[in-house]
Order: C-alpha cells, then structure tokens, then sequence
C-alpha cells in the first residue's frame, strides 16, 4: 500500500469529516438493523407481517428491535484494523491488509468463545465489548475464510466462488482513508475482500463500493462519485458484472416511480454487484435517508446486506445529522459505533499528537496495540 497524502485539518474540516465517519458508520448499521429481521424473507412475506407498505419501522430481530447483524460486528473490525495499521505504521510495519486481517481474525474469536479474554492484551478495546459475542448468522464463507490463521491473497484467494455481498458491505471503512488515492482505497478494499470472498466480482464490488464512500466523504455528489468508480473499474480484469450494475443503477433512476420491482431487478441473483447496484440506486431516488433505507430492504433479496450498503452511501453522503433518530435511539451498540467511529476520525486528523517517534499516548497504545 502507498503512504497517505498529508492532508491540512481545520477545525470545520474536523468536524465535517467526524459527521461522516459518524454517518457512515450509523448509517451502514442502522441499514443493517432494518433490514436484519426480514433478511431472507420474500415480498409477499413482509407485506404479510408488516401491511401493504411492507416494513417501515425496525423490526424485532435477534430478540429486541434495534439488532444488527454479522455486517456490523465485521464493519467495526474493519475499522479497528484501519487504526492499528496507523499505529503499527510507526514500528516501521505497513501492511494494511494484514492488520485489517488480523482484526478480522479477533472478529472470528467472538463467534467462538463466550466472551472476552482479559488476558489477551493484544486484543485492545474493542474485541473486550461483550455484546459483540453474539452470533448473528455470518455466512459460511465468513466462517470458513477467518476459520485459520491463513491471510486470503489476491494470488490465492478464501472461497474463490464465493460472490456474496458480505465482503462489500463491511467495506464502507476504507472508503473514509480520505488522504488516500482513490486507487490505494479501491485496491485495500479488494485484497481485504479477497481474505473471505475471493471471487473477481466479490472483490471489485466491495472496492467499488469503498471508493463511492471515499468520494462521498470528500463532499462529492453520488452521481459523481459512482462516475469516480466506474472510471477506475475500467483498468481492471473482469470488472464489466459490476460496472454494468453501477450503469444499470444510473439508468435505472429515470425509469419511473422507484418500487420493490426495480430493487429485485437489480438485486438479481443477489451477489456482490447486484446488491451494490440496488444501494447506488435506492441512495439516489430516496426522497429522505428513511425512505431511501426502507426502499433498500423491502424485497425478495437479502435486506440487511442491502440496507448496510444503502446506508453507509446515505450516511457518508449527508452525515449522522439526517439519519432518523429515533432508528438511532434504539440502534444496538450505538454507544460502540460512536467511540469507534470518533477514535478513527481522530486517529486519522491528529494521529502524530498520538503516537508517533517522539512518543505516544500510553491510553491510546491500549486501545490500539501495536502488537
């Protein structure tokens, strides 16, 4: 990976950027949460339950409204790999890819043991929060990917026939390395991507899909930064399923009222481009972030994975001010998803008043070990 570009932090920089680590990191799981309790559910079945409209509010989901899914629990291990790289990058280690693996690796321990490991000081803070130990239905590919110590390369990728969502939608992080070249953060997300979902759509979906966050927390519009995308799809091999996804979005919007058809029909057969395609689209015709995240999970599809990726876009685009509160007040871990998302915005605006060669924050090197 190359070396982020230094980017000049103004006070009104800072907290722009801070609202939309905020937002997207809110957005992805509140997406999530709504969509977690109809997962897998038909049409007919949530208009059922829920009345001719389908779901509106969050629904009961793991024993409480609120709850979210596998995609959080991987979404917060992404972001806690992102800080440890910067924190190891001082040792002279540069790796992302292996610190966001390893992070996914202690994401893995949860699904295992009954609880945190006091005595795992290498774990930091956030594998020691006891209500990520619940085990939210991940996929078989997650598990089998993080099942050993083996890191998925691009050269010899976990599960090559996997194309599921799953990768994209905990990828929405690498999208706010905002010093970074577009090209830096398309290319992270694919080799993280690889280390479960080796598949070439997987992959170039959750890249695609970082890249579009990236451009939205530079204060681009969606259009344009759905452009940013496709034109650095281009270059690479096997890229065409998901740029025709993203073109299929674009066209899609001026095709009429947006309904649960045009969502299916995008969604397909419910891979990684397919979903990707469903959330561009519901992030451009949504009158409101609530209408555009209730349009992302009303389908025959897989509904949490598509209102995560609906809701990362929504959020990064116009902050945590315009999600619905009162999704935000019942959101389970909010409290987690909020001192993360302050600790990344500012490990990456004020990461040298941190740690770095002339000394470190002895508090900050626990949370974030470098080990």
């Amino acid at each position: 990976m190359g070396a982020t570009a230094g980017a000049v932090w103004g006070r009104a920089e800072q907290q722009d950027f801070r609202g939309r680590v905020r937002g997207t990191l809110l957005g992805a799981a509140v997406g999530d949460a709504l969509g977690a309790p109809v997962d897998g559910l038909g049409l007919a079945e949530i208009r059922e339950t829920y009345g001719a409209e389908g779901l509106l509010d969050l629904g009961f989901g793991y024993g409480r409204r609120g709850a979210v899914s596998h995609l959080t629990q991987l979404t917060l291990f992404t972001v806690d790999g992102l800080i440890r790289a910067q924190v190891r990058r001082d040792t002279g280690a540069w790796h992302p890819p292996t610190d966001v693996h390893r992070a996914y690796l202690r994401w893995a321990a949860t699904q295992r043991d009954w609880g945190p490991d006091e005595r795992r000081k290498e774990d930091g803070w956030l594998a020691r929060e006891e209500w990520l130990y619940a085990r939210r239905d991940p996929t078989r590919s997650l598990l089998l990917g993080l099942g050993d110590d083996t890191m998925g390369t691009l050269d010899a990728p976990k599960n090559p026939g996997e194309a599921g969502p799953e990768a994209a939608a905990r990828s929405a992080p690498f999208g706010l390395l905002v010093g970074w070249e577009p090209q830096l953060v398309v290319q992270l997300a694919v080799e993280c991507a690889a280390q479960t979902h080796g598949h070439p759509t997987a992959c170039l979906a959750a890249g695609a899909y970082a890249v579009i966050v990236h451009a939205l927390a530079r204060g681009e519009s969606l259009d344009g930064a759905v452009q940013r995308a496709l034109a650095l799809l281009t270059v690479r091999p096997g890229h065409e399923p998901v740029s025709d996804g993203l073109q299929h979005a674009l066209g899609a919007v001026r095709q009429g009222m947006p309904d649960a058809a045009r969502v299916e029909e995008l969604i397909g057969n419910g891979t990684a481009e397919g979903l990707l395609s469903a959330a561009v689209y519901c992030a451009l015709v949504g009158e409101d972030v609530r209408h555009g995240l209730c349009l992302s999970v009303n389908h025959d599809g897989p509904s949490a994975a598509a209102g995560a990726l609906t809701g990362g876009l929504l959020g990064a685009l116009h902050g945590e001010t315009a999600l619905p509160p009162a999704w935000l007040a019942e959101l389970e871990g909010r409290p987690t998803l909020l001192e993360l998302a302050d600790d990344f915005a500012m490990e990456m605006t004020q990461g040298p008043a941190l740690h770095g060669p002339a000394g470190a924050s002895p508090g900050w090197l626990a949370r974030y070990p470098r080990a």
